[in-house]
């Protein structure tokens, strides 16, 4: 089946998810604008229980339904508490070191609907003060939030509305360069949900439709390990589509859409994942496979959470994962490729 893939749709989709904070637990804006968009494609939604985003589409068979998921939610912090000279301490949300964060641009969300800004920094920030600074351990119990108001003190941090557990995004400050170049924190994994809106646009545009039932699985707590953990029963198999890692003993690159083989759940499904490799290769596309000993996806929350289905997971290469990170162009809209050529063929 031919379809073209939209790249400047995938891409002005991809600026606008990177542009709204959702660090997981405070996804609701973020998961709103996903079903707006999938409304404004003919595709209808549902929220799970935890406020995911479970979006249907109709194939020519419907005797199977393929899962494709991506997660929207992102790394963060929270107020864990505030100091009595006016600046709060944090506590994570997901999986990063504190040196990936210093000095970033953060904003504070209050339960009551207010956003305040701020700068993330050690405790020690100046080596015009402090002889360590350079040397000071970067740890989240010497690390602060200094916020953009007059503030000097507990309660006038409390007069503003910021309390104890209010959530911290950090600025994403997403770029797409001339050459192709994506970068911006959180990639991982808004060029994945990016990359299956480019499919959803393609079929809507073209009128085309995948071979069985496809569900699309936008979880809102894979950060934090449990995004996928409950699908939908009548879900066979699922690619669980995630950034592609960088670095030592792996062969990705930033411009190749990754299949990965295993991850720290073990072995991804043998058949699932041969097909994979023989559509990229038929499309002449650059892919990898490799392994991932530290890595975990929704596709291995699923697996952990007892539902009976294979899984796959595949996604574009991104460097400096979980820090200022970056992938292509030519990734992302290869992934769409793959994923589309997948739900298009018959097994």
């Amino acid at each position: 089946m031919s379809f073209t893939i939209n790249e400047s749709y995938v891409l002005s989709f991809l600026k606008k998810l990177l542009d709204t904070p959702s660090p997981s637990g405070y996804t609701r804006h973020i998961i709103e604008m996903i079903c707006e968009e999938a409304e404004s494609l003919n595709i209808s939604w549902d929220l799970n229980n935890k406020g995911g985003a479970v979006l249907t589409w109709p194939g020519q068979d419907s005797s199977k339904t393929i899962a494709l998921s991506a997660h929207v939610d992102t790394l963060g912090a929270m107020v864990r508490s505030i100091t009595p000279y006016g600046t709060l301490k944090l506590t994570s949300v997901g999986g990063f070191t504190m040196h990936s964060i210093e000095n970033e641009y953060c904003s504070i969300h209050t339960r009551d609907g207010k956003v305040y800004t701020g700068t993330i920094l050690s405790l020690h920030p100046s080596v015009h003060v402090y002889p360590d600074a350079r040397t000071f351990e970067r740890s989240e119990n010497h690390m602060e939030v200094r916020i953009d108001e007059l503030v000097s003190s507990k309660e006038d941090v409390l007069n503003l509305g910021i309390g104890v557990g209010d959530f911290i995004s950090f600025d994403a400050r997403a770029v797409i360069t001339p050459s192709g170049y994506i970068k911006s924190r959180h990639l991982d994994d808004k060029a994945s949900v990016a990359a299956l809106f480019g499919i959803l646009e393609s079929a809507h545009r073209e009128g085309w439709k995948p071979v069985h039932n496809v569900t699309l699985l936008i979880s809102n707590y894979e950060e934090v390990g449990h995004g996928a953990a409950y699908i939908p029963a009548n879900i066979s198999e699922m690619i669980a589509v995630d950034m592609g890692a960088m670095g030592d003993d792996l062969s990705c690159k930033e411009t190749d859409v990754s299949i990965c083989a295993k991850d720290s759940s073990g072995p991804y499904d043998y058949d699932m994942t041969s097909r994979l490799i023989e559509l990229a290769k038929q499309a002449g596309m650059d892919y990898v496979v490799d392994i991932y000993p530290q890595y975990g996806s929704d596709g291995s929350a699923a697996l952990r959470g007892g539902n009976n289905i294979r899984a796959a997971l595949i996604g574009p290469g991104v460097h400096a994962s979980h820090s200022m990170e970056r992938t292509h162009t030519k990734a992302v809209i290869n992934t769409a490729r793959l994923l589309a050529a997948y739900i298009t063929t018959q097994e």
